[in-house]
């Protein structure tokens, strides 16, 4: 029987549609956003105003995206998704005024939630609950070279074509890539409410019913303000290091982070087989905070800036596997789509206002001293994620010596 090959064969289809997504939906809108301002007469800060408020109404989505996931199936979510990422890209490409450029943005990022790790987490747990920890160390491997592909893709393009047919050729490959194959994959998971689910092995959480509600609570809070120090420094990299004197070195050392992310993950999948989610997160965290420090500590010393990109970057891979892992290791395989959605609503409305708030910063107390809060921030999310691994091993400990 070949069913011990579906699950290489989901990651690879779910890889290929997480590098189309990421890279058409997310990452191409930095490069893609001077040629937008122009042709709309807009401030390049304003035309990253509205794709920090589609960004804060995305994640507001989450939370209903999350329970559609578990009553009709993630893959199914997805490749409605896709279809809504084509159309909504084609709405973009379109747009005669800002109006309908904001609502077909908006949607953008509301279709985003549909495709991205958040639903491809979930596909993996309804594939297999067992497995699936260690598929999404695969997944977010493979889904990692989407910033290395689809930034390179998206400059060289402007070359040729106006953001507005960058959009168009985006849309075609929504359509004709991603949406077959999630449409393929939905044959390999199992809707909330089929029967054939129940047989499936569930995943168990180590944190009982009573007791999930206050950690829930506090991992979501500290995945937010990990989430809001990532956002703040992802959408500033490349200008800041250039303005603390790093000069063209700045696009270099920024172009570090891709691959660092990946790194990490391949890392974590030879390695890592022996940490824990809690432990991961932690890591996660850990490591983000230190670049950020290191580069508070050394400035413009070029070692030092190279530092700051490679922890951040593997901070950051760590991080993404964390986000799947961890809810399911905590609260386990039941209701999962909807956990991964409440979390994920927290994370990007936190999130959204991270490069604005970041950039105001900048300006007004110097650099220094809001790398200095994104620390602070950073170091209060260690605190809480250290909290819960803690509460989850004297949990599975206690639950050993029980059954000892």
């Amino acid at each position: 029987m070949h069913s011990s090959k579906i699950p290489a064969i989901i990651v690879s289809a779910l890889g290929l549609t997480q590098i189309i997504g990421y890279g058409t939906l997310y990452y191409s809108f930095s490069i893609l956003a001077p040629g937008m301002a122009e042709d709309l007469g807009l401030s390049l800060a304003e035309v990253f105003g509205v794709f920090s408020m589609s960004l804060f109404i995305g994640g507001l989505s989450a939370t209903y995206i999350g329970k559609q996931m578990d009553r009709i199936g993630a893959a199914t979510i997805m490749t409605i998704g896709s279809m809504l990422a084509a159309l909504t890209l084609v709405l973009c490409a379109w747009s005669p005024s800002v109006a309908v450029f904001a609502i077909a943005i908006i949607m953008l990022e509301v279709s985003s939630g549909m495709v991205q790790y958040q639903a491809a987490f979930a596909a993996l747990v309804e594939s297999d609950p067992l497995t699936a920890s260690r598929s999404i160390t695969y997944l977010t491997l493979i889904g990692g070279f989407a910033s290395t592909i689809f930034w390179p893709i998206s400059a060289a393009l402007t070359e040729y074509l106006s953001w507005r047919e960058i959009y168009l050729v985006f849309a075609a490959l929504n359509l004709f890539f991603c949406m077959p194959l999630h449409f393929w994959i939905r044959k390999f998971g199992h809707k909330a409410g089929e029967g054939t689910n129940r047989t499936r092995e569930a995943v168990v959480g180590t944190i009982p019913p009573h007791a999930r509600r206050r950690a829930m609570l506090i991992v979501s809070f500290a995945f937010a303000l990990l989430g809001f120090t990532l956002a703040a420094i992802l959408a500033h990299m490349v200008p800041m290091l250039g303005s603390i004197g790093l000069g063209a070195a700045a696009v270099v050392i920024g172009s570090l982070f891709g691959p660092a992310q990946v790194l990490s993950r391949l890392i974590n999948m030879v390695f890592g087989k022996n940490l824990s989610p809690p432990a991961l997160a932690v890591l996660a965290a850990v490591l983000i905070v230190f670049g950020v420090l290191i580069l508070l500590v050394t400035g413009n010393w070029l070692p030092g800036a190279i530092a700051f990109a490679i922890c951040v970057g593997l901070g950051s891979g760590i991080n993404s596997i964390a986000q799947g892992s961890l809810p399911l290791y905590l609260f386990g395989s039941d209701g999962y789509g909807a956990i991964l959605g409440k979390m994920a609503a927290a994370r990007l409305a936190v999130g959204a206002g991270a490069p604005f708030v970041f950039a105001a910063a900048m300006e007004n107390i110097g650099l220094s001293f809001a790398l200095a809060a994104l620390t602070c921030l950073g170091a209060i999310s260690i605190a809480a994620f250290v909290a819960v691994a803690t509460s989850a091993r004297a949990r599975a400990t206690g639950a050993l010596a029980k059954n000892a």
